[in-house]
């Protein structure tokens, strides 16, 4: 009978206490973060972020005091750091944030800074105006993005619903196509750091460089800070040959191509606002 060879059967390997350690660990990696490993006694668990809201229209100073707030600092901080910040802001800006500090909710920690949170908005603002709808759009009616976010600025603060901000922005383009002053009262109230819709005449004579009553086309620098829809709308206004408009009350805004009809809405805005005030007053007469 022949013998046949037969390899002899390979010895078990045994693995070490180090072997087997380094094959567990392994076996971790490859499963790869579907895997909870408990955390060690002592360690603490990860900080839980806390939310700052921007919302739309919020002037630089209303920013600032919202940081200072959320990271339990003396009034002033965040304003003092924007000169050391080191933020990425266009050069027609000046080192001025205004405008910049995106309009959103940021997720701050213990470890969070007014440096870091500042750059964070204008890293996000610079991003939005980058996209190739804002600047094409910019572009195409003459205007770089630190002028975008101007006219952004102003529809923001001038439109009462986010229906208006195509036509306010076409009444914009309108008036700078044909050199007339903006006359925007927006711009007024941010010379004068307030918000109001009585504008009295003198006020519109003030010195100052906001005062687009006196001076012709837009202001220096942005008076606050827009969001998506109002900069969408600076790009790309709705049709129209409107030069006027007055919110007659609220949600109820008149646009008109003439200063004739412009008035007729004014006069209608007066005897709104004179009615309003017969009823606070509780005039004879009025319907409460």
């Amino acid at each position: 009978m022949r013998h046949e060879y037969r390899p002899p059967s390979p010895r078990r390997s045994r693995l070490t206490r180090r072997g087997r350690l380094a094959l567990f660990l392994g076996m971790l990696l490859a499963i790869g973060a579907g895997v909870l490993i408990p955390m060690l006694p002592g360690e603490e668990a990860p900080e839980k972020p806390r939310q700052l809201l921007i919302p739309e229209g919020w002037r630089a100073p209303q920013v600032y005091a919202a940081i200072d707030r959320e990271l339990k600092l003396p009034a002033g901080s965040a304003k003092a750091a924007v000169a050391t910040a080191a933020l990425d802001l266009p050069a027609e800006a000046k080192g001025n944030p205004e405008g910049y500090l995106f309009p959103a909710t940021y997720p701050v920690t213990s470890n969070s800074t007014p440096a870091t949170v500042l750059r964070y908005m204008v890293q996000t603002a610079r991003e939005k105006l980058a996209t190739k709808a804002v600047a094409d759009g910019g572009e195409a009616h003459g205007m770089t993005p630190y002028q975008t976010a101007t006219l952004a600025s102003i529809i923001e603060a001038e439109a009462d619903t986010r229906a208006d901000m195509g036509k306010v922005a076409r009444v914009v383009h309108n008036r700078l196509a044909k050199s007339m002053p903006l006359q925007m009262d927006s711009t007024i109230n941010y010379a004068l750091n307030r918000s109001t819709v009585d504008t009295k005449l003198s006020e519109t004579r003030i010195d100052s460089p906001f005062n687009t009553y006196e001076r012709q086309g837009l202001p220096p620098t942005p008076i606050d800070s827009p969001g998506l829809e109002a900069m969408a709308a600076a790009v790309a206004p709705t049709p129209g040959d409107w030069l006027f408009f007055v919110t007659v009350k609220a949600g109820d805004t008149r646009f008109s191509a003439t200063y004739e009809e412009h008035k007729k809405h004014v006069a209608e805005f007066n005897r709104n606002r004179a009615a309003a005030g017969r009823a606070e007053a509780g005039a004879p007469g009025d319907a409460s």
